[in-house]
């Protein structure tokens, strides 16, 4: 069996650290020191989510599945492969959004980016992660398990 370990890249990071940078330019050549402080309170705020939000690692575990986001260590979740009763590839919605969040009756979803997910039942209810290889991280998921894809 091997390790299984996925890091997807997310577009907008990028996006964020140009926001940062034009953030950081705009309020050196601000003459209002309030605005300045706004520039520069939005770079950090641009720049921390550059560093969280960037990319999704999920990584086996000997007895868990591990879902990070980064490449700051921030947020995500642990499952245990004892704990799955279910495994299949689903695709998210817009209401599922991307990041990390708790929908009532949707359970949780830690998404950087698209709509490809696989969904897991686990005796703590639903949970999506979101992956760009959907296939393989059921296939994963099935050896390690031992539950059907449904």
């Amino acid at each position: 069996m091997s390790l299984y370990r996925h890091s997807q890249t997310s577009p907008l990071g990028p996006a964020f650290v140009t926001a940062a940078v034009g953030c950081v330019v705009a309020g050196y050549f601000l003459p209002d020191p309030a605005m300045r402080t706004v520039c520069v309170t939005m770079a950090v705020v641009a720049g921390l989510f550059a560093g969280m939000f960037t990319r999704l690692h999920i990584t086996e575990q000997p007895d868990h599945l591990r879902v990070r986001f980064g490449p700051l260590p921030w947020g995500g979740t642990s499952v245990r492969y004892a704990h799955v009763r279910g495994v299949r590839r689903a695709r998210s919605t817009m209401l599922d959004g991307l990041g990390i969040h708790w929908f009532p009756g949707r359970g949780w979803t830690f998404n950087l980016w698209g709509f490809d997910c696989v969904e897991l039942q686990t005796d703590r209810g639903l949970v999506r992660l979101g992956t760009d290889d959907p296939d393989g991280l059921v296939q994963h998921l099935v050896q390690r398990t031992g539950v059907a894809a449904g």
